[in-house]
């Protein structure tokens, strides 16, 4: 039996009960998953309350960087992000990864984009450094718009291909000339960049967030007609990874992800 639980703070909101509870039926994989509040600074602390029953965790704000430095083995890809959205017990031994990358590839993939030229990424947090590495060497430059330039460091570790530029806040002209546009940033933070927005984007607007739904940047760039990729997709793509490692399962995409989106936008739509 599974028996797993996504941690962080907040938690309330999350949607990945959900869509690992519908992964599971449609599996027909005996599993349980639920949403446990888990504060910064508490990781460690909860993990020595629990017994061999527990399969794994999936891990939320802001937890992903305080694992890295918790779990017994950590991933190549998760140390080279400093972040891991995934923890699993194995032989006793607590193990992190990330899925946050791969979500990235599968999302975009999903809307027949292909990451090439510039891509621009707002934010400089966990989930910026997992967009980074998705797209270092396949696009030919990408473009870092942060408010503070202090985790730059960080997010160097994660381009290892591609040209790496850092520009301000409110820089007029990156995101009109960006062939690919990634928002990390948390609620609201993004609001005040919507001025900057083009008159009609030729490219592809990409925020991770699904709550507020939909954020107010990303119905911004939709009125321009521009394309865009919502944080469902995201957290779908992730979520089927975490399926798989903690079921060691093979697990149908394509039909996955619509059953998942169908069942989250339900979800979104009721209680807006």
């Amino acid at each position: 039996m599974i028996k797993a639980a996504v941690l962080g703070s907040p938690i309330a909101h999350s949607l990945s009960p959900l869509l690992h509870q519908l992964a599971y039926r449609e599996l027909a994989v005996d599993g349980e998953y639920t949403a446990i509040e888990v504060s910064s600074g508490g990781l460690q602390g909860f993990l020595n309350t629990l017994d061999d029953s527990w399969t794994g965790f999936s891990l939320t704000m802001p937890l992903k960087e305080e694992v890295v430095g918790i779990a017994d083995v950590v991933s190549d890809l998760s140390s080279r992000i400093a972040s891991a959205n995934t923890l699993v017990r194995r032989d006793g031994r607590w193990e992190a990864s990330t899925t946050d990358v791969s979500g990235f590839s599968y999302a975009l993939q999903s809307h027949g984009v292909s990451v090439s030229g510039d891509v621009l990424i707002i934010g400089s947090g966990a989930t910026a450094r997992a967009a980074a590495a998705a797209c270092d060497g396949l696009a030919s430059r990408i473009t870092v718009m942060a408010r503070s330039m202090h985790n730059a460091p960080s997010i160097s570790n994660c381009v290892e291909e591609s040209d790496l530029d850092f520009v301000p806040w409110h820089t007029s002209g990156v995101i009109a000339s960006a062939d690919l546009i990634v928002c990390t940033t948390p609620s609201g933070a993004a609001d005040s960049l919507v001025d900057l927005f083009p008159i009609n984007p030729n490219s592809v607007f990409f925020d991770v967030l699904y709550n507020p739904w939909p954020t107010l940047a990303l119905s911004a760039w939709a009125a321009t007609g521009g394309q865009v990729i919502d944080g469902l997709d995201l957290l779908i793509h992730q979520a089927i990874a975490q399926v798989e490692i903690f079921s060691g399962l093979s697990v149908d995409r394509a039909a996955m992800s619509l059953r998942m989106r169908e069942a989250a936008l339900s979800h979104l739509t009721s209680s807006t």
